[in-house]
Parts: C-alpha cells; structure tokens; sequence
C-alpha cells in the first residue's frame, strides 16, 4: 500500500491518503489540495512534490 501525508507538503495539514498504486495517490492528493487548499492551478512541479512524500505504508511505522 502507497502513503502521502499531506504534511509532508503542507505543514499542519492532517489529511492523509492510501491506494495501492502512486497514481490513485496522486490523483486523490490533486484533489485534495483542490478542495481544502484552495489550488485551482495545480503545476507540475506540485505533483512531482506529491511524488517525492508517496511512500510505503509499512516503512512510514
């Protein structure tokens, strides 16, 4: 299972996600930052940031 914790990206930020591949994570974290961020132009650079914080669920124990 891949892990993005929002976090990572945005200090203070709680949400957090979990899909079995990186590009359901990605699309549910573009989402997210859509919705509770306020992003309404979401750059290449920022998915390539979302990226970089997906990681293994069970190395994130």
């Amino acid at each position: 299972m891949r892990l993005f914790e929002c976090g990572t990206l945005v200090p203070g930020c709680q949400w957090h996600t979990r899909a079995d591949n990186d590009a359901e994570v990605v699309r549910r974290a573009v989402e997210h930052m859509r919705t509770d961020h306020g992003e309404t132009v979401i750059r290449e650079n920022m998915v390539d940031h979302i990226k970089e914080r997906i990681r293994n669920e069970a190395s994130a124990a």
